[in-house]
């Protein structure tokens, strides 16, 4: 894992469990179980749902890597304590459980 990643897990880990997994070239980032965004070229792109879109609205809205389908929001706020706090337990009440296999079908 490189410092970059290493950064986002630190300063996200001190709101709950933070797991980084590489994922084509990129990285997917969890929070307490959920996907709540990708890393791609050292830069975190955060999902969007009612809290980030309320939280980073001055935050710019980017696609994570050619050819992506999600416009997600670029993340550079890592010294707000608050808003950290504040985004990552919003984003995970409103964003969906993972799918199991056998949900999948």
């Amino acid at each position: 894992m490189n410092e970059f990643n290493e950064y986002v897990r630190e300063a996200f880990s001190e709101v709950g469990d933070v797991v980084i997994k590489s994922m084509m070239g990129g990285y997917l980032v969890y929070f307490n179980g959920k996907l709540i965004g990708d890393i791609c070229n050292n830069e975190l792109f955060l999902k969007r749902t009612p809290t980030s879109d309320r939280l980073l609205v001055e935050s710019e809205l980017r696609y994570p890597y050619e050819e992506s389908k999600t416009l997600m929001y670029v993340f550079d706020g890592f010294d707000d304590k608050d808003l950290i706090s504040e985004l990552l337990k919003g984003m995970h009440a409103e964003l969906p459980e993972k799918k199991t296999r056998k949900d999948r079908r």
